[in-house]
C-alpha cells in the first residue's frame, strides 16, 4: 500500500472515530429528529435550498463513511420534504455516497486483497462481467443484505463506476420511495394515539412486506428475462406436471414423490431402468465383493479353527451370481413397479426442445412430445476414458462394460491391470486379486484413495497388497504398445519408463456426467462439468431441475436420492416454497475390506479449512465382537476415529476403517444431523456383543480424555473421609 492510499486510510478512519467519539450518531436518531421536528420545518420553510444541500451532504458522508443512521435519515427526509422532493433528494444523496463508498473501497483495499485471494476475486470478476448489473441491482431492490456492505464489495470488483452509480441509482429508488413515505407519515405522528391511525400502519405494514414484494418483483423479472426467447412457445396448458429424464436413483426417486403426491408425471428411460447404480455400480460390486471375500476366508479358514483351502470355482459362475442379485433387485425399479404407483414410464431417449416440451424418441423411431410444467434431468454420468496413445489396440473396459464383458469368460483374466486408485479402483483390484487374479493398480498420485486420510490410504493399500494386488503409485500411465499378443502398458516412475504386461485392462479413473445428446446445448443451460444449478437445484430455467451425478457436488447413489425430494419437491410447490438441498451431513462408504466409511471432515480437509479439531481415536482390535469374529490372534488395524469441537462434544466428522463401516457410520450420520454429541453417543445402550459398540467406546475415550479432574480429586478425598 502506497502513502497514499494510506494517508486516505487515515483520513477515513479519523472521520469515523471522530463521528463516534463527539456521539454525533446521537443527531441521526429518530428520537432528536422528531424532537427538533418543528425546528427543522421552520428553517426549511424559510431557508430551503440550504437546508436541502446540507442534508444532501450529510447523507453523502454518512453513506460514503459506511456509518450507522442512513435508514433514520431517510425517514427524516420523508418528514422535512415529503415524498416527492424527499424521495428525489435521498434518492441521488444515498447513490453519490455509496458511489464514494465504492471508489475507497476500490483505491484502499482492492489491490491488497487480490494479491490474497487472486483465484476468488477472479471468479467473482467473471460473475460481475457476465451479469454483474443484473446481480447488483436486485441485492438493490431486495432489501436483505446492509447497503454498506454491498459498496464495500462491490469496490473490490472490476465493475465499472458508471455502472455501478446508475444501477445503485435505480435500483434503491423503489426501497427509498417507501422509507421516506414512512417518514411523511411518522411527521404526522402527533400523540400516542396516533400510532394506531391507518395510514401510519399501512406505512409500516409496506416497509416490512417490501423485501418479500421486492423478491418477488426481482423474480419475476429474471424469468421474464430467462424465458424471452421462448415467449411464443409456452403452451397454455400442460400434459404433464413433471417430465424426469433418467431411470438411476434420482429421477426413480423424483418420480416416486410426484406420483405419490398425486402429480401427473412422465419418467423417460433410455436404456435400463435402475441406472448405473443397479446394472454398472452399486449393485453388481457388492455381489462381487461378497463372493470375493468369502473365496478370501476359506483360504485362511485356520483363523476360524477350519483349515486353509483354497476355493474350487467356476469364475462364469461368480459372474453368473452378479447377473442373478441385480435381476433379484431389478423389480424393485421396475417398470411395472412405477407404472403400479402411478408413474407414466416410458423407454426411450429424451430430448428438452424447450423450457416445456420434452421430445421422447422410442427404439422404433417412433416420437412424440409432451409438454409438462416442470423437468427435473437425473442423466448420470459415464466412465472417465483417458485419452492414452494405443489404448483402443489393447481394448479396455470400464465399471459399465467389464460384467458383460467378463461374464462371457471362463476364468479370471490372468493379469488384470487396473487404471485407478479411487474407491472404484481400489473395490474391484481387491476382488478380482481375491478371485485369481494378478492385479496390478496404478495410480499417477502419490497415493491411494487420495481424499481420505494418510493413514486412511495407507491402511487401504496394506490391505490390498496383503490380498497380493500390486499397487504402483506415483506411475503415470503414457502409453499403450501390443507386440503380437502382449499387450504393453507404458507407465512413468521417477523420470523412467516401467513396462508391464497384461492380459485385460480396467479403467476406473472416474466418472463424468453426462451433459449432452438431451437438450442442454439447445437451451442455453450452462454447464461446468456437471449442470450448474442453484440451491434449489434449478437450472438457468427455474422449471427445470438436475439431481445426481448429473449435478453434482457428489457421485453418490443416497445424494442423487437425498436431491431428489428437494427437486421433486420445488418443482410440485415451489410456487408456494422452496427448500435449499442440504449438503451438511453426506456420508459416503468404500468397499474395502477393511471397509472405509466417512460422514464430514476428517483431518486432512479440517486443516485445508483451517478448522480447529480435537481427535479421539478407538482401535478395532480392543472390541470383543471383533476378537470374536476375526480370533484372538489376528490384528485387523481397524480403528474408530471422530473429530469434535475442542474442549466440546459436538461432533466434526467420523471415520470408520473396519468390516461393516459403512453399516457402523450410521450412528454418526444420525447423531451429525440432528445435534447429538459424543455425551449422547455414550449415554445410549448398545448391545453387547456388537461391532456398533465400537461408536460407544470411541464416545467414551473422548469422555475419558476430559474427564474432571478437579472434581474427582475432590471426590477422592472424599471417599478418604468416608473410610476413617
Amino acid at each position: 500500500m502506497n502513502y497514499k492510499k494510506a494517508g486516505l486510510l487515515v483520513v477515513l478512519a479519523a472521520l469515523v472515530a471522530t463521528f463516534f467519539a463527539l456521539d454525533l450518531e446521537r443527531y441521526l436518531s429518530l428520537a432528536f429528529l422528531k424532537q427538533s421536528q418543528s425546528d427543522f420545518a421552520d428553517l426549511y420553510a424559510h431557508r430551503p435550498l440550504q437546508i436541502a444541500l446540507a442534508y444532501f451532504v450529510i447523507y453523502v458522508a454518512v453513506t460514503a463513511l459506511s456509518i450507522p443512521g442512513a435508514a433514520v435519515m431517510t425517514l427524516a427526509g420523508g418528514a422535512i420534504f415529503g415524498l416527492g422532493w424527499g424521495t428525489l433528494i435521498v434518492s441521488f444523496a444515498a447513490s453519490a455516497g455509496a458511489t464514494l463508498a465504492f471508489l475507497s473501497a476500490r483505491y484502499v483495499l482492492r489491490a491488497s486483497i487480490e494479491s490474497r485471494f487472486t483465484s476468488r476475486l477472479a471468479e467473482i470478476n467473471q460473475g460481475v462481467e457476465k451479469d454483474g448489473a443484473w446481480y447488483l441491482f436486485t441485492l438493490r431492490l431486495v432489501p436483505l443484505v446492509p447497503f454498506f456492505v454491498i459498496n464495500l464489495v462491490m469496490g473490490l470488483t472490476r465493475m465499472k463506476t458508471a455502472t455501478f452509480y446508475a444501477v445503485s441509482q435505480l435500483g434503491m429508488l423503489a426501497g427509498t420511495a417507501v422509507y421516506v413515505n414512512a417518514g411523511t407519515q411518522l411527521a404526522r405522528l402527533d400523540s400516542l394515539k396516533g400510532i394506531l391511525s391507518p395510514a401510519l400502519i399501512a406505512s409500516f405494514a409496506l416497509l416490512g412486506l417490501f423485501p418479500l414484494l421486492a423478491r418477488q418483483i426481482v423474480g419475476a423479472l429474471a424469468r421474464r428475462k430467462v424465458y424471452a426467447r421462448w415467449a411464443g412457445e409456452r403452451p397454455r396448458r400442460f400434459e404433464r406436471n413433471l417430465i424426469v429424464i433418467g431411470a438411476g436413483a434420482g429421477g426413480l426417486v423424483s418420480a416416486y414423490i410426484a406420483a405419490a403426491v398425486k402429480a401427473k408425471v412422465t419418467l423417460v428411460e433410455a436404456h435400463k431402468m435402475g441406472g448405473d447404480c443397479l446394472n454398472y455400480g452399486c449393485v453388481p460390486s457388492k455381489a462381487l465383493i461378497s463372493s470375493a471375500r468369502l473365496a478370501h476366508q476359506m483360504r485362511h479358514g485356520a483363523r476360524y479353527g477350519l483349515g486353509d483351502m483354497e476355493p474350487a470355482f467356476s469364475f462364469k459362475a461368480v459372474m453368473q451370481r452378479v447377473q442373478d442379485v441385480i435381476a433379484a433387485i431389478a423389480p424393485h425399479d421396475s417398470v411395472e413397479r412405477y407404472r403400479g404407483l402411478g408413474v407414466d414410464v416410458l423407454q426411450g431417449h429424451a430430448r428438452i426442445v424447450n423450457p416445456w416440451t420434452v421430445e421422447i424418441t422410442a427404439g422404433d423411431g417412433t416420437r412424440q412430445r409432451l409438454t409438462t410444467r416442470s423437468i427435473v434431468i437425473a442423466a448420470g454420468s459415464r466412465p472417465v476414458v483417458p485419452s492414452l496413445p494405443g489404448l483402443d489396440d489393447v481394448g479396455y473396459l470400464t465399471s459399465d462394460t467389464l460384467w458383460e464383458e467378463f461374464a462371457r469368460l471362463d476364468t479370471v483374466p490372468q493379469r488384470l491391470l487396473v487404471l485407478g486408485g479411487g474407491p472404484i479402483g481400489c473395490e474391484l483390484a481387491q476382488s478380482f486379486q481375491r478371485l485369481g487374479a494378478q492385479v496390478t493398480q496404478v495410480e499417477m498420485a502419490p497415493r491411494l484413495m487420495l481424499r481420505e486420510d494418510e493413514t486412511v490410504s495407507a491402511l487401504v493399500r496394506q490391505a490390498l497388497e496383503h490380498d497380493g494386488v500390486k499397487v504402483l503409485a506415483q506411475h503415470q500411465a503414457l502409453r499403450f504398445e501390443k507386440k503380437g499378443e502382449v499387450k504393453i502398458a507404458v507407465l512413468e516412475h521417477d523420470g523412467a519408463q516401467v513396462h508391464i504386461e497384461f492380459d485385460a485392462l480396467l479403467c476406473a479413473v472416474g466418472r463424468a456426467a453426462r451433459l449432452t445428446g438431451y437438450g442442454l446445448e439447445e437451451l442455453g443451460i450452462p454447464t461446468d462439468r456437471v449442470v450448474v444449478t442453484n440451491d434449489y437445484l434449478q437450472t438457468l430455467y427455474p422449471n427445470i431441475f438436475a439431481v445426481g451425478d448429473v449435478a453434482g457436488p457428489y457421485q453418490f447413489t443416497h445424494v442423487a436420492a437425498h436431491q431428489a425430494w428437494y427437486a421433486a419437491v420445488n418443482a410440485l410447490f415451489g410456487d408456494f416454497r422452496k427448500f435449499k438441498a442440504d449438503y451438511t451431513v453426506i456420508p459416503w462408504a468404500a468397499f474395502t475390506d477393511p471397509e472405509v466409511a466417512r460422514v464430514g471432515l476428517n483431518e486432512q480437509e479440517a486443516r485445508e479449512r483451517g478448522v480447529a479439531y480435537e481427535l479421539t481415536r478407538y482401535d478395532m482390535d480392543e472390541l470383543d465382537r471383533q476378537i470374536c469374529d476375526e480370533g484372538a490372534g489376528h490384528k485387523t488395524h481397524g480403528y474408530v476415529q471422530v473429530l469434535t469441537v475442542p474442549g466440546k462434544d459436538r461432533i466434526l466428522g467420523a471415520i470408520i476403517v473396519a468390516a461393516h463401516a459403512g453399516d457402523l457410520l450410521a450412528e454418526y450420520v444420525l447423531a451429525m444431523k440432528h445435534g447429538l454429541g459424543l455425551n449422547q453417543l455414550l449415554a445410549t445402550i448398545h448391545t453387547y456383543p456388537t461391532l456398533a459398540e465400537a461408536n460407544k467406546y470411541a464416545a467414551g475415550e473422548w469422555k475419558r480424555a476430559h474427564a474432571p479432574q478437579k472434581l474427582l480429586a475432590l471426590a477422592d478425598r472424599f471417599h478418604q473421609w468416608k473410610r476413617r
